[in-house]
């Protein structure tokens, strides 16, 4: 057995010595999947995948956003599809990923299979997650760069780890699914912009499921299958960079660095409006905007005048706005097409400029802001900055709220933080 599979596997099986912040973090990106999934569940592409599978029938092992259930692989997909549906949930910039989309649809669907507490579900989620970030980071940036998506690649990994930990596999086994992993993650970059994207993550999370189910059963594979020259980091043009990959696994949490979705557009330009938010900036007093960032936003995220909400999920100077005139850009109805017709927004887009600026890094924005009076207002904001374990709690607790309602978020949260079972959340999903 290779290195890289082997120390993956061990951690993916063994006992581990979380952190307080891990913990905290790992409750919130619970709470945060299911309200974006909540929330999403009545989207299109959400309607699509419940009705395939809801029309297969089979046996109901776990249950699924938007009522009934399926058996545990297929309700690992459609729950990984609904809760990206929105594209609002966290993102972890070391390896450009979604990592709870992936991973804990595939933990909740074991969890509820084998009727565990939620304090189990939660570590296997935070395992699987931060073994996604590590097999992102063994894959590298030259592996998303060239058209895969790290969501549904390497969360593949990671959704297996936590199903595999629920299931209480060995370290062999661990690895047996890691290989069969290997010949089924999948996910290109390709379908951005359509339901590919979410659906993405609904492959990863029932690849993870489907690969321990089998393992479980006896099936054989080839635990190598990771690594070597027609592996799956080879042929993924992944960066084989074990080192990066397995630094401190086990005593340091990756995961910690996670970045919860505190606006519901793309997360490029999260950076600009948290710095609008640090000014404080209203439409009155403004006269002109000029906004710097990395350049690989310019073709993502620089929409210069959409007439659409999805179009204003994608335009700086819409949202930045959308800041100064008052809309909250934390709820999905900000984001719609009489938003981008009033015209007073109209008006004060046109006094927006967007600049790439190679000094800046991916997660990095400059905001100058212009007052009438001629007062001029700077602002940088990099989404790598630590919160306070505090502010974090505050903000993704009013996100939910603003997504689910006050009383069933304070609910989840009670449940998330003081115990319970898989089947008491599973409960609350299709309401």
């Amino acid at each position: 057995m290779t290195r890289l599979t082997s120390e993956l596997a061990g951690f993916a099986a063994g006992p581990v010595n979380t952190s307080t912040a891990a913990r905290l973090i790992t409750a919130l990106s619970v709470l945060d999947w299911f309200s974006v999934g909540h929330a999403g569940a009545a989207e299109p592409v959400s309607l699509i995948i419940r009705d395939m599978v809801l029309a297969e029938g089979g046996v109901g092992q776990a249950h699924l956003f938007g009522g009934s259930a399926a058996p545990a692989r297929a309700a690992a997909l459609v729950n990984g599809t609904i809760s990206h549906a929105l594209d609002y949930d966290d993102t972890h910039f070391a390896h450009i990923g979604h990592p709870s989309v992936a991973v804990i649809p595939a933990a909740l669907a074991m969890a509820e299979l084998h009727e565990l507490p939620l304090v189990d579900l939660q570590e296997a989620a935070l395992v699987g997650m931060e073994l996604s970030v590590r097999v992102g980071l063994w894959l590298g940036r030259g592996h998303y760069q060239t058209g895969f998506h790290q969501t549904a690649t390497a969360g593949a990994f990671g959704a297996a780890a936590a199903a595999g930990r629920l299931a209480g596999l060995t370290p062999d086994q661990m690895a047996q699914v890691f290989g069969l992993t290997a010949t089924r993650a999948a996910g290109l970059k390709a379908q951005f912009g359509t339901m590919g994207k979410p659906y993405n993550a609904g492959i990863a999370a029932s690849c993870g499921v489907e690969a321990v189910q089998l393992v479980l059963r006896g099936f054989i594979a080839n635990p190598d299958a990771m690594e070597g020259p027609t592996g799956f980091g080879a042929i993924h043009h992944g960066a084989d960079d074990s080192d990066a990959a397995l630094d401190g696994i086990g005593e340091t949490w990756l995961f910690e660095q996670v970045s919860h979705k505190f606006h519901a557009c793309c997360h490029g330009l999260h950076a600009a409006l948290e710095a609008a938010r640090s000014l404080d900036i209203a439409e009155p007093e403004v006269a002109e905007m000029a906004v710097k960032t990395h350049p690989r936003w310019m073709s993502v995220c620089n929409q210069p005048a959409p007439t659409t909400g999805l179009g204003a999920k994608f335009s700086y100077r819409t949202v930045l706005a959308m800041r100064a005139l008052g809309y909250d850009t934390a709820r999905l109805d900000s984001f719609c097409e009489k938003v981008c017709a009033d015209p007073r927004l109209q008006r004060l887009r046109d006094h927006i400029t967007v600049e790439a600026d190679e000094t800046l890094s991916e997660t990095q924005a400059h905001l100058s802001v212009l007052r009438r009076d001629g007062q001029r207002l700077e602002a940088r904001h990099d989404l790598m900055e630590p919160l306070s374990l505090a502010t974090r709690e505050e903000r993704v607790r009013a996100k939910s709220a603003k997504l689910i309602g006050a009383q069933a978020s304070d609910e989840i949260w009670s449940l998330l933080r003081t115990g319970g079972s898989a089947a008491e959340l599973v409960a609350r999903m299709a309401e």
